[in-house]
């Protein structure tokens, strides 16, 4: 096997930083791959997942317990309250400073998560010509889309970005948003300032980049397996406790993630009946297959820039990567 994995577009450069990249859909096994090589003594975990970030976002999220933390501590996780938002920006700006960090500590900084959006951002570059969010606007948007529904604020899209109304449907709520802001900020569609763009790869390190791509029905088979753990240890008394303590609403990303919106919308509509119950585990299993395949897509987009190597099991990622990190 050919243990050379570096990005294809970065030229090696013995002044740049190593950074090693493990990529997977939800319930691969990326996590229990990357505690293998902790073990090694050779790197710092830092994880690349948009639900990891949140605090009391435990269940939902099949986040390390508190005592795997310990033993396997990552980067970035636990960082903000669900009421907030983390933009994949902001993920660059936090994660491009631990990784110097880690690099001064001696050690090789291993990323791993399925958020890939913080992955391309990372590697392709951030777009710098797109505006920062304008608290107002979004409230605004917001309110309209409370008061005339979703599909209301997707048909404004529809006419003035048509190539964003395609690639986001009315469901795909935070997105939908965010180019309709852009547009109300700066008169010009989403889709034209990202074509404008020349996306630069980031010049100061070295990606060597892997995947777990497990077979599909294998997949769907650990999501299910997954799914119901969660179910059995408390996940929706999770998002009780959640909604409880913190001023929450549908509309935020935390509350965006699958498997929380599922749960958000049952205990919002009352829901009480096994029947009811069983229709919403089946949504969110739904989802969650759904979000797997978003990611397979987010993949081969990848490959077709960078050279990485894919495993279809993690115990293929163990023998490979300890052989090339030993």
């Amino acid at each position: 096997m050919n243990l050379t994995v570096t990005s294809s577009l970065l030229k090696p450069c013995a002044e740049k930083q190593r950074v090693v990249c493990l990529m997977g859909p939800t319930a691969s096994g990326k996590t229990a791959l990357a505690c293998e090589l902790y073990e090694t003594g050779k790197f710092e975990l830092v994880s690349v997942d948009s639900a990891l970030v949140y605090r009391d976002m435990n269940i939902g999220t099949a986040k390390p317990t508190a005592r795997e933390l310990e033993q396997y501590p990552h980067h970035l996780i636990d960082i903000i309250d669900p009421t907030e938002v983390y933009s994949a920006a902001q993920f660059v700006e936090d994660v491009s400073r631990i990784i110097d960090q880690v690099h001064a500590n001696g050690k090789i900084p291993l990323l791993v998560g399925g958020t890939m959006l913080y992955f391309r951002s990372l590697i392709m570059g951030m777009a710098d010509n797109l505006p920062a969010a304008d608290p107002a606007i979004r409230t605004q948007i917001e309110q309209q889309a409370e008061q005339y529904g979703w599909q209301f604020i997707h048909d404004e899209l529809q006419r003035v970005d048509p190539l964003a109304a395609i690639r986001f449907k009315p469901s795909d709520r935070q997105r939908v948003l965010r180019a309709l802001e852009v547009y109300r900020i700066t008169g010009r569609a989403i889709s034209d300032l990202h074509a404008e763009q020349e996306k630069q790869l980031n010049s100061n390190y070295n990606f060597d980049l892997y995947a777990i791509m497990p077979d599909r029905a294998l997949l769907h088979q650990k999501i299910a397996q997954r799914l119901e753990i969660m179910w059995e240890i408390g996940f929706l008394d999770e998002v009780r406790h959640l909604r409880e303590k913190y001023q929450l609403h549908e509309n935020l990303p935390s509350m965006r993630a699958v498997g929380y919106r599922q749960a958000w919308e049952f205990l919002a509509q009352g829901g009480q009946t096994e029947s009811e119950l069983q229709q919403m585990k089946e949504k969110a299993l739904f989802a969650t297959r759904q979000l797997a395949k978003r990611q397979y897509t987010w993949l081969r987009s990848l490959r077709e820039l960078h050279v990485f190597n894919i495993y279809n099991t993690v115990n293929e990622g163990i023998l490979d990567l300890r052989m090339k990190y030993r």
